[in-house]
């Protein structure tokens, strides 16, 4: 069989290792590699593991012996899933890896920023030594509002931090969870995600990208948070208006921002849309590796190696998802993590 993975600068030794042991062919894509290239690529494949790079409906429709597309990772909305499922292509996700470890890191950026530390690190690597004065006041965790936007997997887990291990308030805005199940998690559910944004003291974002969430925290939104509040994105970058965050963060209507995720990426310190967010004091930029440890590299491994497995044997795909958009596809079991 022939097995297609893009992405290559995802250093995943396992995967490639026991599908060349197991007599595939294994086929090394860079990320953005061009569309052309792929439907070459895609020409005479059976598998096609996928990360960020867009899996287009020109692409799977030229792939005629592809039966499964595994997103090594958990956001599909760079797959063209309904042209997938036309072609009767089984789309996979690996959705729950990662979940403590996101939130960890999530939980990382929002401690950073409220304790003031990467710009107490700056200062103490040039002078060598900080006294206690207003420029480096912080604020704690306990007691503030942690506002989740999105509960789910994540989400949770994040809540789980915020409020029973630091003692903070936790609210959420997500309208596909009832305020019964948000309270047994000990948070309190807000109607409209304004009603959040003007209660946090951080926001943290976690909610899927899809065509409801695109660009769902604007201006307008980011004009409701409190002066003194910080914004922290692990999700994706067009969750957010980029252009309208850093109008905020430049005219410091907001207190700080914790990123690991843009909307184009990779991010550059000169000519992108972004680059002004290099050397802001109050800003956190990591490169959209929340996700990268090695105890969730190796749970990354280990189950998109089974679902490879299931596609080449013909065995019902396991989909742990609950994401809608996965749901009712053919040959498959749908077994959701709990």
């Amino acid at each position: 069989m022939r097995i297609v993975r893009t992405d290559c600068e995802i250093d995943t030794p396992r995967i490639d290792e026991e599908i060349r042991r197991d007599g595939h062919e294994l086929l090394l894509l860079p990320h953005a590699i061009p569309e052309a290239r792929l439907i070459e690529a895609l020409a005479e494949a059976d598998i096609l593991l996928a990360c960020y790079t867009p899996v287009t409906e020109k692409a799977i429709a030229t792939a005629t012996r592809l039966r499964g597309i595994v997103k090594y990772g958990v956001g599909i909305d760079a797959i063209d899933i309904a042209a997938a499922r036309r072609r009767g292509i089984t789309v996979v996700n690996i959705p729950t890896y990662a979940e403590q470890t996101v939130a960890e890191a999530a939980f990382a950026l929002i401690i950073a920023l409220a304790r003031r530390l990467p710009d107490l690190h700056r200062h103490m690597q040039q002078h060598g030594w900080a006294w206690p004065e207003p420029a480096w006041i912080g604020s704690d965790i306990a007691g503030q509002t942690v506002g989740i936007v999105g509960l789910g997997r994540i989400g949770r887990s994040l809540a789980r931090m915020a409020g029973c291990g630091f003692r903070a308030r936790v609210v959420a805005y997500d309208p596909f969870v009832s305020a019964a199940d948000m309270e047994a998690l000990g948070v309190v559910k807000l109607d409209t995600l304004d009603d959040l944004m003007a209660a946090a003291d951080a926001v943290a974002v976690l909610a899927v990208l899809d065509s409801t969430t695109r660009g769902m925290i604007g201006a307008r939104e980011l004009a409701l948070m409190k002066p003194t509040a910080i914004l922290v994105n692990v999700s994706r970058g067009a969750i957010v208006d980029e252009s309208a965050l850093v109008e905020a963060l430049l005219e410091h209507r907001i207190a700080g921002a914790g990123l690991d995720v843009f909307d184009n990426e990779p991010l550059a310190r000169k000519g992108h849309p972004l680059s002004d967010l290099y050397g802001m004091p109050n800003v956190i930029l990591t490169p959209h590796l929340a996700f990268y440890t090695r105890q969730a590299m190796a749970r990354l491994e280990h189950e998109t190696l089974e679902r490879c497995r299931e596609l080449l044997n013909g065995d019902p795909v396991r989909i742990r998802s609950t994401d809608s958009r996965l749901a009712g596809q053919a040959n498959v079991r749908y077994a959701p993590a709990s």
